[in-house]
């Protein structure tokens, strides 16, 4: 079960590397349907698991300049005392128990379904925003929204694992659409570690972090990102993220059924 959980990593890693989408909409689900791992587990690892590789890409994004600090701060505003409060609110209801169990899982869907929408239709979005300037927030009215979208993503990344990447990115390009892709990309990863940590400290709290399988996806991830990092030239984008799509909306629609 050791090289399947490897295998599993891999496989995740290249197609993140690939297509750079978040590994939590392709890890949580599959770490539940395939091996069967309960969906409190599953969202407990993929934390500890984006924590760690997520911290990587923010050093590379750093050292190239493409982070906007200030956009990152106003987003853990939001973002981080939501991960705590979840945490709280998961505890309280029972993390462990069944029924919760489903909940999450149900979560785990439709954050599944809100990165297939962010995969179709980011580019169509970020054009529309370009094309009407008059709609785009300014000045206080972005910063309030900022932080209050940093609260949203931060519950449903806290309950499902799942938000931090596409979802995540897909709402700075609305938000902030004279940004450019790889500022977008750095200020995405960036916000999300300090988040993915204190929600993973949370799923600690709680007992539903695998240590053992946290470590073996690893040992898989890592050279499979680096591989799909590398071949991301040589495969058309619009195929692969359609074929992804297409995936995580099965995925999505067994989580459910």
């Amino acid at each position: 079960m050791d090289l399947h959980f490897v295998v599993s990593g891999f496989a995740v890693g290249l197609l993140v590397g690939l297509t750079g989408v978040g590994g939590g909409s392709l890890m949580t689900p599959l770490l539940t349907l395939m091996f069967g791992v309960s969906p409190t587990v599953a969202v407990g690892t993929d934390l500890a698991f984006a924590s760690a590789t997520k911290t990587a890409g923010t050093l590379a994004h750093r050292f190239r300049g493409t982070v906007r600090w200030e956009i990152v701060r106003h987003l853990c505003y939001g973002a981080l005392p939501a991960a705590l409060l979840t945490t709280l609110a998961l505890k309280s209801f029972g993390a462990l128990d069944a029924h919760i169990g489903q909940v999450i899982r149900y979560a785990i869907a439709g954050s599944v379904l809100l990165t297939v929408i962010a995969l179709l239709f980011r580019s169509r979005m970020q054009a529309w925003v370009i094309a009407h300037p008059e709609k785009q927030l300014q000045g206080r009215a972005l910063t309030v929204t900022t932080v209050v979208v940093g609260a949203l993503l931060g519950t449903l990344v806290t309950i499902s694992s799942i938000g931090a990447g596409a979802v995540g990115a897909t709402i700075l390009v609305l938000l902030y659409p004279r940004l450019s892709p790889a500022e977008i990309a750095g200020t995405d990863i960036a916000y999300a570690v300090p988040l993915t940590a204190i929600a993973a400290a949370g799923h600690w709290y709680l007992g539903s972090i695998n240590w053992v399988l946290l470590v073996t996806l690893l040992l898989g991830s890592v050279p499979g990102i680096t591989i799909g990092s590398l071949a991301a030239r040589a495969v058309p984008e619009k195929i692969l993220r359609g074929l992804l799509a297409t995936t995580l909306t099965g995925i999505a629609a067994k989580m459910v059924f």
